[in-house]
């Protein structure tokens, strides 16, 4: 069994070489407390239904030369690792070594140096616990814990694998155990459980998406491994957060049940905006469900502002097209007066032939009313492009009228200008009338 206890960091230091180190204690001897499934997994004791059951970790086990000795050399982690470290993934987990393990009084003492620079800003800004990884063997029977604390088991035969560096109280109420020391609440494998099911859930969830947008196919063979693969997701979370993910069996020294009448610890995590308890697989779900149910109502919402969005595009485009028709079609001053032009001739030319011309009449008003004039019920079926044909024969050879400009004379001018006129009337010597005329 691969276990974990609780150490504090003392005042660390830093080397000439940027490294940090530390002495750390670890956690007295006395009485730890485990449900019974973990303990007796497959009730060869008949412990597995106990919901607490007394592990006694006595001097002989905790300060046996060889326990101590085996933590020397041994990695320290950030976070507890979801496996055993050993040579084959020692890269991937190691920040620091165990440098020394001595016999402090009732503790047990490491000496650390921690050689990572970003696991060594964590411990400065305050991450500052340790928690030992190692495995041991159980011995049950009936042992006298202390204070007269019976136990059920015994730990012996302590192994160490690593030392991992935690945060504090980062699950909620902190447990206690029976030295007092404090070690953490679902510290590692709930907390790695929450995490990959997490994981697990957003790839669902994304694949769900694609499923729903049509980027993923949901019908034939590929559709089915589809919805197989999405499936496969949801039932992954859901092992985690059952807890059947952990791959070393790695466990904690204290678990999720009343100790010493504190509060049980609750796991939760925030997923988009709602607490979830993450210890309850079938709340952590119903959550996803919901949080599933209300991504398709935003996306049939955004489905009809698309649509909205398009009809509007179009109306639009509809609306720029005819703008631009219109501003093409608007006539230049040029072709204002060629127009205005054509216009004054063909009405003159309508009135040359005898044919009323008012100022309600267009260009192919007026051309209709000449050939209508001229040609009568012979035209009544024409078309545009005949009456244009027939007005322009009609009026071919049609003179528009001249306005006849009258003089405007004095009255007893124009009386005497008559008078002349009528006294030279029988005159054929111009002449000699104009001589006479500019002589007087």
């Amino acid at each position: 069994m691969l276990l974990a206890d609780r150490l504090t960091l003392d005042a660390p230091r830093r080397t000439a070489d940027g490294y940090l180190a530390v002495r750390a204690k670890s956690a007295r001897t006395g009485v730890y407390q485990y449900t019974g499934a973990e303990v007796d997994p497959e009730n060869k004791h008949g412990l597995r239904d106990q919901p607490s059951v007394n592990v006694l970790r006595d001097e002989a086990a905790v300060f046996d030369k060889r326990a101590v000795h085996s933590f020397i050399g041994k990695p320290i982690t950030d976070d507890h690792p979801r496996e055993a470290v050993t040579a084959s993934n020692w890269r991937d987990h190691g920040r620091g070594v165990v440098m020394g393990a001595i016999r402090d009084g009732d503790h047990l003492a490491f000496d650390l140096i921690l050689m990572d620079a970003g696991t060594i800003a964590k411990v400065e800004a305050g991450k500052a616990e340790l928690s030992n990884g190692y495995s041991a063997s159980l011995e049950f029977g009936d042992f006298d814990g202390p204070g007269g604390v019976k136990c059920q088991a015994r730990q012996a035969s302590i192994t160490g694998n690593h030392v991992a560096i935690v945060d504090r109280g980062r699950a909620g109420p902190s447990c206690r155990i029976g030295d007092a020391a404090i070690c953490d609440a679902l510290p590692i494998a709930l907390e790695d459980g929450a995490k990959e099911a997490a994981a697990w859930l957003k790839k669902a969830i994304a694949l769900h998406e694609k499923h729903m947008n049509g980027s993923a196919p949901t019908t034939g063979k590929e559709g089915e491994k589809s919805q197989m693969l999405m499936m496969e997701q949801m039932k992954n979370a859901l092992a985690e957060l059952e807890g059947g993910g952990m791959k070393s069996g790695m466990k904690m020294d204290c678990y999720p049940f009343h100790i010493h009448d504190q509060e049980k610890p609750v796991k939760t995590m925030l997923i988009d905006g709602l607490t979830v308890d993450m210890a309850n697989a079938d709340t952590a779900i119903a959550t996803v469900q919901t949080l599933l149910a209300a991504r398709d109502t935003a996306t049939g919402k955004v489905t009809a502002l698309e649509t909205q969005v398009a009809t509007k595009d179009a109306e639009i485009a509809r609306l720029t097209a005819e703008n631009k028709t219109l501003t093409d079609a608007k006539p230049t001053p040029s072709q204002l007066r060629d127009a205005a032009k054509q216009f004054a001739m063909v009405a003159d030319k309508a009135k040359a032939v005898g044919v009323t011309v008012t100022d309600a009449m267009d260009e192919a008003a007026i051309m209709k009313a000449v050939v209508d004039a001229k040609l009568g019920a012979t035209a009544a079926s024409y078309t545009a492009d005949q009456i244009s044909v027939a007005f322009d024969v009609l009026t071919k050879d049609a003179k528009p009228a001249t306005a006849t400009v009258q003089p405007i004379v004095a009255p007893q001018l124009q009386d005497a200008a008559t008078a002349e006129q009528q006294a030279w009337a029988g005159s054929t010597d111009f002449n000699a009338w104009r001589t006479a005329k500019s002589a007087a």
